[in-house]
């Protein structure tokens, strides 16, 4: 390797850690909004941290994927930026408020109209008035929350995500005190329980949609893309093309999500202990996922920049160094997490039975997140060439089909000669499996792409 190549190649590591890092930062303070909302309800009555898992669970459900449809357009800015087709960065961004616009109404009707989710999940009749009260808040939070996203997006489409980060570090301080106020009530205000947890969510979300949009008007970064110019008329094409991304790219983030959230659904039957055991594993899971979140954002900047600049090399280098970074940082988090799961398991429970659980389910996440790592990765990469429909099908029959439907029935009904295994592991097993096999396909799909396509 040539003293040139070996700087271009680190230059671009150093691009994409200092991208990644604060994404990163910013992604485990929205986290952090969930785990607050979730100690104060509890804290408040058990009725009310119910309602709060119900509701955030349906909420979560209808809102990854409205999310996942405006995250699929950074490639789109990203690379007009490449191009250095500046005005039409803020040509595409007023273009993109029409299907924005679009997505909210889907999210508001949904929220709004929750009983079938509420049937579907057979939700106590005791909980539902509160369920759907903080339903009912949330989806006046939809509006500036997609919005917000789409900010965010843009930001981290044009290298600056810093500016995201400290808007959502200052809204996880502000949404903390807004929780318990509240909650409980102060001053003049009644007490609300998980409604409360809500309000809270729908000021913080105005408040840093109202500070994102002071930034775009005030910051001279921002100027040279022409945002603030009238609102043109619908473009058809543009839309389109939008919806042939977004779509795709939201469903199958909405499949990856429910594959692994709906597995504590079939588990639950098995009993407390299984339960609580796999909680504890699924909650780590979740907290090591964010960094190959972090790192497939700061990626995909990367690649759909040079490939609007339309520089091959430079688009298979940022490629390589996204896909080297994500194995290398998942590797040393998988070494950690096996040599510490008996730790991690017993800081969450005292009950012997449930954290022998745990720690054997902890050694299937330590495969599991070693394969997620490098396939969420790629399927951002993915996007950067458009490729989001095959993506989606090989989701939809692997880890619905294979990981969460092979789980079933190995779990309750055995599958050929194995008879029926009632644990937690059966569903971790089958998934780890199925997630392998994505992550097999989507190297191979990434390999072709780069070579085709750049």
């Amino acid at each position: 390797m040539s003293r040139t190549t070996r700087s271009a190649a680190q230059s671009e590591t150093r691009i994409i850690m200092a991208h990644a890092g604060t994404v990163l930062a910013g992604q485990l303070a929205i986290m952090a909004f969930s785990v607050a909302d979730t100690l104060i309800a509890g804290r408040y009555s058990q009725a009310s941290l119910a309602a709060l898992s119900i509701g955030s669970s349906i909420y979560i459900s209808i809102y990854v994927a409205l999310n996942g449809m405006m995250q699929a357009l950074l490639p789109v800015w990203a690379q007009l930026r490449g191009a250095e087709q500046f005005s039409e960065v803020g040509r595409s961004v007023r273009q993109a408020l029409y299907l924005c616009g679009a997505v909210i109404v889907l999210g508001v009707l949904a929220l709004l109209y929750p009983d079938p989710w509420l049937e579907w999940t057979q939700v106590p009749a005791a909980l539902q008035a509160e369920v759907r009260s903080y339903l009912h808040v949330l989806a006046w939070a939809v509006a500036p929350s997609l919005l917000f996203r789409m900010y965010s997006t843009l930001n981290q489409s044009l290298g600056m995500p810093r500016l995201v980060t400290w808007l959502q570090v200052a809204g996880l301080c502000l949404k903390v005190p807004l929780s318990i106020a509240f909650t409980f009530g102060i001053a003049e205000l009644p007490a609300q329980g998980a409604v409360g947890c809500a309000w809270a969510t729908l000021v913080v979300n105005i408040a840093m949609l109202s500070m994102g949009l002071y930034l775009l008007r005030t910051q001279e970064v921002y100027r040279v893309y022409r945002l603030w110019q009238p609102m043109e008329r619908p473009d058809v094409k543009a839309i389109q093309k939008f919806l042939l991304l977004g779509v795709p790219a939201g469903l199958s983030i909405m499949v990856e999500i429910t594959s692994f959230t709906l597995m504590a659904l079939f588990i639950a039957r098995m009993g407390v202990e299984a339960t609580a055991g796999h909680q504890i594993a699924a909650t780590w899971a979740g907290v090591l996922y964010m960094i190959p979140l972090a790192l497939g954002i700061a990626s995909s900047s990367r690649v759909g920049f040079w490939l609007g600049a339309n520089n091959p090399r430079q688009v298979r280098r940022a490629m390589k160094t996204g896909l080297v970074l994500s194995a290398a940082l998942a590797a040393s988090c998988c070494l950690a997490l096996w040599w510490g799961k008996a730790a991690l398991a017993n800081a969450f429970t005292t009950d012997p039975e449930v954290a022998s659980i745990a720690i054997g389910l902890l050694g299937w996440v330590v495969v599991y997140h070693f394969v997620d790592a490098i396939q969420t990765v790629c399927a951002f990469l993915l996007r950067c060439f458009q490729i989001t429909l095959l993506p989606l099908v090989i989701y939809c029959t692997l880890l619905w089909g294979m990981g969460l439907g092979g789980g079933y029935l190995w779990a309750y009904h055995g599958i050929g000669e194995q008879a029926a295994r009632p644990k937690p592991n059966s569903f971790w097993l089958t998934s780890t499996a199925a997630l392998t096999v994505v992550t097999l396909l989507f190297l191979g799909l990434t390999y072709r792409a780069a070579r085709t396509k750049s």
